[in-house]
This record gives C-alpha cells, sequence and structure tokens, in this order.
C-alpha cells in the first residue's frame, strides 16, 4: 500500500481550503508548544464570508449541521497549514472538542460533530481518529451552528 498525502486526500475528495481567519478579538488563531498545535474555535464561515447560522435541531437539520461541522473542519485546518507550512505535517489528530448551537430538547449531538470526525479520518486517515467531544450549548457567537477546535500533533523533523 503507497502513502497518500494528507493534501492529495484533500484534493481527492475536491476539497480545498480557505485562507485562514484572523481572530476576531484578543486571541491567538493557534499556539504551538512543543510538537502540539492547540488551534483556536473556529465556526462554519465559507471562503465568501457567508456565516451559517441557526439552532440544530429547530431551524437547522442535523444533515445541514454535519455540513456546516465540515466547513468548520476545512476553517480549522486552513489554520494549521498557516501554523506548520503544511497540513502533510499532522503526524496525528490528537483531540476535537466540538461546540453545537442546539434546541433545549436537542440530544444528536455526536451526529453534527461527526461532521468533523468524519471529514478528518477522510483526509488523514488512522492518524485522523481523535478523542473528542460534542456538547450543546445555549448559544454560540453570533448564533452560529457549530464552533469547534482543535489539537494536533506535528511530525518533529
Amino acid at each position: 500500500m503507497t502513502f497518500e498525502a494528507p493534501t492529495e486526500r484533500l484534493r481527492k475528495l475536491g476539497l480545498t481550503l480557505p485562507p485562514p481567519r484572523e481572530p476576531v478579538a484578543n486571541f491567538l488563531s493557534y499556539r504551538q508548544y512543543g510538537d502540539l498545535l492547540f488551534l483556536s474555535g473556529q465556526g462554519p464561515v465559507s471562503h465568501d464570508g457567508v456565516r451559517h447560522t441557526g439552532k440544530v435541531g429547530l431551524d437547522i437539520s442535523v444533515s445541514e449541521a454535519y455540513q456546516h461541522a465540515q466547513l468548520t473542519t476545512l476553517n480549522l485546518l486552513a489554520v494549521a497549514e498557516a501554523a506548520a507550512g503544511s497540513i502533510d505535517r499532522i503526524a496525528e489528530i490528537v483531540k476535537v472538542l466540538g461546540f453545537v448551537n442546539a434546541a433545549a430538547d436537542f440530544t444528536d449531538h455526536p451526529a453534527v460533530i461527526n461532521g468533523c470526525s468524519d471529514l478528518l479520518v477522510s483526509v488523514f486517515g488512522e492518524q485522523g481518529m481523535h478523542a473528542r467531544s460534542a456538547i450543546g450549548a445555549g448559544s454560540l457567537p453570533n448564533q452560529i451552528t457549530v464552533e469547534i477546535e482543535m489539537i494536533v500533533a506535528l511530525a518533529i523533523d
């Protein structure tokens, strides 16, 4: 079996990384400590600036929110690429923390954040498997549908 780089897998999926978004307040998009890269929370904002908003389980379906989680993951990978020079330097996805802007009676948070997890495994293979939490929130900044943060381990050069 031949090794396929994450950038090549991403290309085969027909996906491209957007330009990384700048922080909207007094914090960093990422912080590196040793070989760990801590990525600040990102939301479902498309490359043309469209922000996906709403309450999952009320006016946004699980399948729509799943897609929003995938978009958010691309935004996270864009920040990782800016920090590391290439997502091919990512050795492992360590941890994902996903928040879902959910209706009070919504209980399917994991199905939404699966959008992130499924994409990471598609791009990184076994190295994309990660520890994860999927949490419901009463609201998120600007009423975005999901916010996800991530910790990745970089390959030591």
